[in-house]
């Protein structure tokens, strides 16, 4: 029984022992290979409203940045963060605007039944899964999973399928963007 316990207690410390050491290897290994981010990349994904949304064309908000910084992209890309984002991205890049533009708030994509014929183009290209059907049958939104990019509109062979401005509810209440003076701070 002694002899039990004393194997258990030297397996459970020599694994204690390598986890520490591993990973205090690879905390060593992490600061020494470390690479150094572009400034410019940096303070414009801090600008960036970080929901990795995809709605700007671009892999994620790192890659919007990326797009923004080499000059691929304007500063009017990201819909997530609105006509509050505009003239912060403009400012920090150094371009003037004649006008921020005009933020339609959130919005959501809307099924027509009558027009719906069950084909699941939508389903497919759908990347957050918010569009429940099955072949052959009606398909409806799922409000909470839908992010508005229009991927499913555009798929759609009947155009049964149309973005909408998010209907205020209590329930599904946005709250009002910054103010750009407000976010520079």
């Amino acid at each position: 029984m002694a002899m039990i316990t004393l194997d258990l207690m030297t397996a459970i410390l020599s694994l204690t022992g390598l986890g520490l050491i591993l990973g205090l290897g690879l905390g060593l290994a992490a600061r020494v290979f470390a690479v150094a981010e572009e400034g410019q990349v940096s303070a414009l994904l801090a600008l960036l409203p970080g929901t990795n949304c995809g709605q700007c064309g671009f892999a994620g908000c790192l890659g919007a940045a990326e797009a923004l910084a080499s000059g691929r992209a304007g500063p009017r890309l990201c819909p997530a963060g609105g006509a509050t984002l505009v003239p912060l991205l403009a400012k920090h890049l150094g371009l003037e605007l004649e006008d921020a533009g005009h933020d339609e708030g959130p919005r959501i994509a809307v099924i027509k039944e009558s027009l719906c014929t069950g084909c699941c183009r939508c389903l497919k290209v759908c990347t957050t899964d918010g569009i429940v059907g099955a072949a052959k049958q009606i398909h409806v939104v799922l409000r909470e999973a839908c992010m508005g990019c229009g991927a499913c509109a555009e798929r759609c062979p009947t155009g049964a399928i149309q973005l909408e401005p998010m209907p205020v509810s209590l329930q599904h209440w946005i709250w009002p963007k910054p103010k750009p003076e407000l976010a520079l701070r």
